[in-house]
Order: structure tokens, then sequence, then C-alpha cells
């Protein structure tokens, strides 16, 4: 009886295995033809049948590779780059460095690979034979074609176009250029395993002339070349701003961020984010604080975990006395310390970076603590209204209204809220999702830069108008001590005048005796006409002209 059970038994566990397998044979074709659609609703449906394929085999290589590039064609690469987090290589090589548990257990993985590589099964007959190349080099090719069986390139492929999304630029170029290499080397295999008078069917066009070079290879073949020459533009132009911030060359850093940030090439968020907070980092050290304000209110809203943003603007706000807004951004960075530490790991995936490790954040988190008491003490003392919009503005002190307002308006022109999403539109978004989002904090901080140069612009205008008016009076009296000076000095210059009259009345011997001569002839004439007058003009005796000779 038992054996009759047993054998009634058996068939039925074949037919299930065998039930299992075109299940999931018919899963998978359905997949593809809705996958051959490039409708995002169809393949929405393809990736729920894969994922019913998957609860069946979990291992299965085909539909592995169906979930990921459905993944990838919605756009969902956070579910990519977690699918396939083993093969990202800054992520292998951090496991590599976080201690010597992980890199024996890289080794011993290699070393199981190598076993693998070289593994033959051994032969009955233990005698000796000469060594042949050629059958070591046969050996060494199936190991080869296993391995590369068991893994596939498409990992390399596909994880490469969702790390270029996600930011993650290096390692995209990474997995691309061996994605491309192993395409090659297989495709070099294939034509080797081929007769002279063998043909695939999949590389026949049928609609086209045979000359055409097949449409599907080359067309991802096209795509990923395209693909990398824009991750090495990219990279490039960062190392040379980079590069010039190590060196101290501000200026030169800015023009070559801003370059790459105002473009119109488009970028992926993260690497956005990395770039504006460079060059926020730039703007700080030139002294424009605005600007640098302003870079680390697009790094948040690209990136609200962004510690070193909000260390930044929270230091920068405390050099110019702002110290409510600094308070604030200090209590939002210390929230996200204890976040981590009761995680107990970094915000966000496995695979994203952090310009911080897991050790420095309790040491952090003890000077944050005694950094926002010495804030608060400032503030509770009335350290409040002694904001520095000077420095804010980039103005000098004593400077004139045209320079102010000059330079107000380009902070305006620069930081207006109606602009604080433009910056977006260059932006490739890791999830469509997420743009609401980041437009709304975008906005929000732009708001508050705003308000806070309008009220220094105020403040500063203020201050002029006070100088001016100082000036003004000051220009007055000196007006009225000047023209009482000039009437002083007219009365001195008369009192002169007349002293000197007075000395040459008094003093006649001075006085030139033709002007005396004068008035003499004119009086002797005035007494003839009065002599001639009253009869005394007759002629004088004889008798006379002897004593008068």
């Amino acid at each position: 009886m038992a054996v009759t059970s047993s054998n009634l038994n058996a068939p039925e566990k074949k037919q299930w295995w065998l039930t299992n397998r075109k299940i999931v044979e018919k899963y998978l074709k359905d997949a593809r033809n809705l996958i051959a659609t490039q409708e995002e609703n169809e393949i929405a449906s393809a990736l729920n049948i894969v994922e019913a394929a998957l609860a069946i085999y979990p291992r299965l290589e085909q539909a592995l590779e169906l979930r990921a590039r459905s993944l990838l064609y919605l756009r969902r690469f956070k579910e990519v780059a977690d699918m396939l987090q083993d093969y990202i290589p800054s992520l292998k090589m951090a496991n590599d460095d976080s201690g010597s548990v992980s890199s024996d257990s890289s080794s011993q993985t290699l070393s199981r690979e190598g076993v693998n590589l070289l593994s033959y099964s051994v032969e009955r007959d233990q005698s000796f034979k000469c060594f042949s190349i050629s059958e070591l080099k046969k050996k060494v090719m199936a190991g080869l074609s296993k391995n590369y069986e068991k893994e596939g390139h498409w990992r390399y492929l596909v994880l490469g176009k969702a790390c270029c999304h996600l930011g993650l630029m290096e390692d995209a170029m990474v997995l691309l250029q061996t994605g491309k290499r192993l395409a090659s080397a297989a495709h070099r295999r294939e034509s080797i395993c081929w007769s002279d008078d063998s043909f695939s069917l999949s590389t026949i066009n049928i609609n086209s002339q045979p000359s055409t070079p097949p449409l599907t290879p080359l067309t991802e073949t096209e795509s990923i070349t395209h693909l990398l020459t824009h991750i090495k533009l990219l990279l490039r132009r960062r190392a040379s701003a980079l590069a010039a911030l190590d060196a101290g060359l501000h200026s030169e850093a800015i023009r070559h961020f801003s370059k790459l940030l105002d473009g119109r090439r488009f970028a992926p968020q993260g690497f956005l984010a990395e770039c504006y907070m460079h060059r926020a980092n730039a703007y700080h050290s030139s002294g424009r604080i605005a600007e640098s304000i302003g870079d680390c209110n697009r790094t948040l809203a690209l990136d609200p975990t962004c510690i070193q943003a909000l260390e930044t603007r929270a230091s920068i706000l405390e050099t110019i006395r702002c110290y409510t807004d600094s308070l604030h951004d200090l209590e939002h960075l210390k929230l996200l310390y204890n976040t981590i530490l009761r995680d107990k790991k970094l915000p966000g995936p496995a695979w994203k970076r952090h310009n911080v490790s897991y050790r420095e954040i309790p040491g952090k988190l003890c000077a944050l603590t005694i950094k926002i008491q010495e804030l608060k003490k400032r503030v509770g003392s009335g350290e409040v209204g002694n904001v520095d919009y000077y420095v804010l503005i980039g103005l000098r002190k004593g400077c004139s209204r045209s320079e102010l307002q000059r330079a107000h308006l380009l902070l305006c022109l620069k930081h207006k809220p109606d602009k604080a999403t433009n910056f977006i539109d260059r932006c490739e978004l890791a999830n469509e999702h997420d743009l609401e989002s980041v437009k709304d904090r975008a906005k929000m901080s732009a708001l508050l830069l705003y308000r806070l140069l309008q009220k220094g612009y105020a403040n500063v205008m203020h201050t002029i108008m006070d100088e001016e008016a100082a000036e003004k009076q000051n220009n007055i009296k000196e007006a009225l001590a000047l023209q009482l000076q000039q009437e002083a000095e007219e009365v001195n210059e008369k009192k002169i005048v007349e002293n000197k009259n007075k000395c040459l009345i008094s003093s006649p011997s001075i006085v030139d005796s033709s002007v005396f001569q004068g008035v003499f002839c004119r009086d002797l004439s005035v007494v003839g006409d009065l002599l001639s007058q009253v009869g005394f003009n007759r002629p004088i005796p004889m008798k006379y002209e002897g004593l008068s000779c």
C-alpha cells in the first residue's frame, strides 16, 4: 500500500514542477509582448506578470532581466539600484574598507570563483599525461562562459543607466564600459562558435536591405555611447571646477560650476545637488554671501538630508549674526543626527553618497549641542536685530545710494521667488513624484532669503538716508559759516579802506603836490572873478612899476 502511494505521488510532483515551468514560460512570453509595445501602462502590467514569475522562481535570470529593464523604462531608478546594489563599484569598495570581516568574505568569494573557474571533472585515469596549453585554455574559456551566462552583461548596462540617472556618475561610467566590453566579448564568442555557413535569425532585418546593420543592438550601443559621452563631459567640467576650488581660484571655480549648472545640458538630481554645494563653498570663500545661501537652498531642495548644506548655511547665517535662522538650521541638523543614531545608518539607501561617515555622528552631535546652547544664550540676551546686512548684500560700509540700488537690483533679479524653481527645468529628478515637494522647498527657502534681502535693503537704505541727512546738515552749517566768514572779511576790508583814507588826510606831506596845484589855480580864478565884479580890476599905477620890478 505504501509503495502504491509513493508511486502515485511521484508523477504528481513531476507534473506540478512541469506546470510551474510552463506557467513561468507563459508569463515571460506575455511580459515580452507587453514590453514590446513600449507603452507605460503595458510595461507596468508586464512588471506585475514578471513579479508573479519571480514569486515562483526567484532566481530566474530571464525574469530578473525583464524586471530590471521594466523598472528602468518606468524611471524607477532607485528600485533598480536597490535590486542590483551588489554590482555598484563604490558600494563594494566601501564595504571592503569597512572591516576585515568583509575583506575576508570577499576573498573567500573570489577564491570560490577561482575554484569554479578552473573546476573540471577529475578523470578516473590518474596516469601521467603531457601538459596541454590548448586543453587548459578550453577549460578556462568554459569557466568564463559559464560565469558570464550566470551573471549576464545586462546587469551592468541596466545598472549603469540607473546610476547615471541617480547621479552616481563614476559608477555609471565604469558599469557602462564593463557592460559594453562584456557584450562585445559575448558577440565575439558567438561569432567564433558559428560556422561559416551558419546564420542567426535575430541578426536579419526582413524589412531592410541586406547591407543594413541590425537595428536593436546598434540602437542600444549608440544610446550607451551617447550616454558615456555625456557622463564624461560632466565629469570633466566638474573636475576642472574642483581643481580651481582646491587651488584657491574661487572666481574660476564659480565660472566652471556656473557653466555646468546653468547650461542647456540636463544633469541628474544627485549630481546637481553636489555641484550646487561646491559652488556654495566657492561663493562663501569669495565673500558673496547671498549667492552662497541661495546655492545651499537649492542643494537642500534637491536633497533635504544633505548634512554639509545644513552646516554651511548655519555657519554663514551665524557669520552675519542672523542667529535665529542659524539656530533653526542647527535644530534641523540635530534632529537629523538623532534620526541617524536611532536608525543606526545614514539617511537614504545604502548606495547614496554622504560627506560624513556614521562614526563621526556622535562627536558632531556633541559639538552641535554646545553650539545650540551658545546661540540660545545670544538670542536670549537680545542679540537678534544686529544683523550685518552689508556683508549679506556684499557692500562696504559707507557705500552710496547708487551702489546699494544696483546690488539690490541684481540680487532681486537672481533670487526672486518667482524664479526660484527655474533650476529644476535643467534637473532630471530620480523620481517624478518628488517634483512638487522639490518646488515647495525651493520656493519656501527662496522666499525667506528674499525677505532677508528686502529687510537688509531697507536697513542699509535707512542708514544711508541718515548719513545723507547728516551730511546735508553739515553742508548747511559749513555754508553758513563760510557766509559769515565772507561777511566778516568784507567788513574788515571796509575798515582797512577807511583807515587808509584817514591816514591820507592827516598827513599832507605824503599827498601829491599836483593835486594841491590844481586846487590853488581853481581858487585863484574864482578870486579874480570876484575882484573884477567889485571893481578892483583897475590897472596898477606907474609909480609902483619900479617897485614891482
